[in-house]
């Protein structure tokens, strides 16, 4: 049976990994995006696009209008919007500014985000079998040198479990995957050079960086009937970097 996916930040990275993982299946993808050319470019085979910038709450229900006439019903949500804030400080502010402004930006980036669309495709969630899956981090367990992009992400876990227990009578379940380091996104820029890569590579088990597509069949097999027990769990993918709880 087709199924309707929908795949915020769906135009690089993770959830471009999720989008072809779910379309290989025969499902309708749904990417959402702050910029519509990427979104286009993703390459995803009869994937639907909608640009919207998922911290502002107007733009937000233009989303949830555009899956009501589009999809209707939403099998499978996966919130893969985010990063790690700003570029730089604002101009001419003074250090408590700055520190607001990327503390600010940071929340609204991963965690606002996560929780404004969830709560506008909530009563659209197909029931029973619906899901909900987030991308949390690394970071969540372990900081991230800033303090902002860790906490954000790791917001993300006591809201996914208060969902679980929200929307397991209606047969929905929620979970979390928190990757480590993943090569081959947009997510470092240019701040990763080779030093700080094989100290990376070198935390894991596996001896490797992970893909994209290890995250990406992570999440297919959550959303998949395998997983129908599965829930208010933080699944962490990272080569055994970590192990927290």
């Amino acid at each position: 049976m087709t199924r309707n996916i929908v795949i915020s930040g769906g135009g690089t990275g993770i959830g471009r990994a999720a989008a072809h993982a779910f379309a290989a299946d025969g499902d309708r993808v749904l990417l959402l995006g702050r910029r519509a050319e990427v979104l286009r470019k993703a390459g995803v085979a009869g994937a639907l696009t909608y640009a919207a910038d998922l911290t502002e709450p107007g733009q937000v229900r233009g989303a949830a209008r555009f899956v009501a006439d589009e999809l209707g019903t939403v099998d499978v949500l996966v919130h893969s919007a985010g990063g790690s804030g700003p570029p730089g400080p604002r101009a001419g502010d003074d250090p408590l500014d700055r520190l607001a402004h990327q503390w600010s930006v940071t929340f609204r980036q991963n965690t606002l985000s996560a929780v404004l669309l969830t709560e506008a495709l909530k009563h659209r969630l197909a029931e029973p079998g619906g899901r909900v899956l987030f991308i949390s981090s690394i970071a969540a367990y372990r900081g991230s040198g800033s303090g902002a992009y860790a906490a954000a992400k790791a917001a993300l876990h006591p809201y996914a479990h208060d969902l679980a227990r929200e929307l397991g009578p209606h047969g929905v379940t929620v979970n979390v995957v928190a990757p480590g380091y993943i090569e081959d996104t947009d997510f470092f820029g240019d701040t990763m050079d080779e030093a700080r890569r094989a100290r990376l590579v070198a935390e894991t088990s596996t001896g490797r960086a992970g893909t994209p597509g290890d995250v990406a069949e992570t999440l297919r097999w959550l959303a998949s009937p395998a997983a129908g027990h599965v829930t208010s769990q933080v699944i962490q993918v990272n080569g055994g970097a970590e192990r927290g709880h």
